[in-house]
């Protein structure tokens, strides 16, 4: 059943898909924290304060902020689907340019995040099963 992106009910879905690929998808070898606030979203009093954590042996992404946060990003519900469930990497450079994505903390952080990805995708069993992956993110995704 598909859910509002980022809804508590999606995070959980999301959850039960990332245990899925437990041990099929690499790790990264970025450790990173990341609070996330994403604003202007169709639910709830709309604002989502979310995380994400990193490192070799974690991936991790709740609702919720963390206490020490190497990163902290802030942007719109639309462009935070843009790039997280459409995949549309190009508008996350657009819209850090133009101030709709706004940043606090260690941005090398966030581009190493960034980089990690686009590092994995260089590989074509890899591509394949991160595509699968996007592909049934979308599907739980209203």
């Amino acid at each position: 059943m598909p859910y509002p992106f980022l809804s508590p009910e999606w995070i959980e879905a999301a959850k039960e898909l990332r245990g899925e690929y437990a041990g099929r998808v690499p790790s990264t070898a970025v450790s990173a924290r990341m609070n996330e606030t994403v604003t202007d979203v169709p639910f709830g009093d709309g604002t989502v304060e979310a995380h994400i954590e990193t490192s070799p042996d974690t991936f991790s992404i709740d609702l919720g902020h963390l206490d020490k946060p190497d990163v902290t990003i802030s942007l719109g519900y639309d462009t935070a689907k843009a790039i997280f469930i459409d995949g549309r990497y190009d508008i996350a450079m657009e819209a850090f340019l133009g101030g709709r994505i706004k940043t606090t903390g260690d941005l090398t952080k966030l581009l190493g995040l960034q980089a990690s990805v686009a590092g994995a995708t260089g590989d074509s069993e890899l591509k394949a099963l991160a595509d699968e992956l996007s592909q049934r993110l979308r599907d739980i995704t209203i």
